[in-house]
């Protein structure tokens, strides 16, 4: 494991809307402290959806706060049901959260570095700006959105940052230009970066063709967002004849372990590869929704990260569980 999750008890302390599609919650654990935690550090949270327990992953928005732990949680009507139970909830509610976590490792050393954010993607991005102007280092952030209403964070992003935020609102006919940006930057520029999977991909291929070691680009993942629509599809297992339908609101990992399969994971985001299973066989299409594989591997399609990968269609996979025989 990359990290021990630490359970506590929380009291949701208040909400905003920041925009039609955002909300953010403010959360105080049991006992808190107000104590620093890395750039682009996250939470999980317990939600309750169609009467199970499960968790969700929410990026802190900002630095430390006094107060408790920020998060902010797009409406989304095709997601798995975490958003739904995250806007259900009112001042007052008590929930489960983690301790703060991060897989997102900066090299403070540099003195340039480029933000990039993708609508909600604005969440880890704010802390990372805050703390990169305070060192004074030289950074610039790219934010684009449908229309410039969906900018959260816009007033606080502009007092801090000034002409270095650079707002792509696709409604003003101002679309970010991944080449043209990476083009433009000092060659030893550091980027981070959290959006949706389609945006992450055109991203990483945009900074690939620029000639910069890949290392230098950093991302957060939404770990649900994928180039598919978020549908059930089939699941068969290899040599068994059992065959699951996974709800549009329930990952196949989740599926699985409920009925006694026991698939491994550690981060449930798509980023360590743990819950791999092996592809058998495709009717249909996999929606590949993980940052573990490279490109090559996600078109040979011979392995499928089940905490976040979907498909359409039906797939046959190999959970290596074999039910005991005589």
């Amino acid at each position: 494991m990359r990290f021990i999750e630490t359970w506590t008890s929380a009291t949701l302390l208040a909400v905003r809307d920041l925009t039609p599609g955002i909300r953010e919650f403010l959360l105080r654990p049991d006992h808190f402290t107000a104590a620093p935690y890395p750039v682009g550090s996250h939470i999980d949270v317990g939600v309750t959806i169609d009467g199970q327990p499960q968790t969700r992953s929410y990026s802190l928005v900002g630095e430390v706060d006094p107060q408790g732990y920020r998060i902010a949680v797009r409406h989304a009507a095709d997601s798995r049901g975490g958003s739904r139970y995250m806007w259900s909830l009112a001042p007052g509610a008590r929930l489960n959260i983690t301790q703060p976590a991060s897989l997102v490792q900066l090299d403070w050393t540099r003195r340039q570095f480029c933000l990039i954010a993708g609508g909600v993607g604005i969440t880890p991005i704010v802390g990372a700006a805050q703390a990169l102007a305070r060192r004074e280092a030289g950074v610039t952030l790219h934010y684009a959105v449908r229309t410039r209403s969906d900018a959260a964070y816009l007033e606080l992003l502009e007092g801090l940052l000034g002409d270095r935020l650079i707002v792509h609102a696709g409604d003003e006919g101002r679309r970010l230009d991944l080449d043209s940006v990476f083009a433009s930057l000092p060659q030893d520029t550091m980027a981070l970066f959290c959006g949706p999977m389609r945006m992450l991909d055109a991203a990483r291929r945009a900074w690939e063709a620029s000639g910069r070691p890949m290392t230098d680009l950093r991302y957060e993942t939404f770990g649900s967002s994928g180039l598919l629509p978020t549908e059930a599809f089939g699941v068969r297992l290899r040599g068994e004849g059992t065959e699951f339908v996974i709800p549009h609101d329930r990952s196949m990992l989740d599926v699985l372990n409920d009925a006694g399969h026991e698939v491994m994971s550690d981060c449930r985001r798509g980023e360590c590869g743990v819950c791999a299973l092996d592809v058998i066989d495709v009717d249909g299409e996999i929606d590949h929704r993980d940052v573990f594989f490279s490109d090559h591997q996600k078109q040979e399609s011979r392995k499928i990260c089940a905490c976040v990968s979907r498909a359409r269609g039906t797939i046959t996979v190999d959970t290596l569980h074999r039910a005991d025989t005589i």
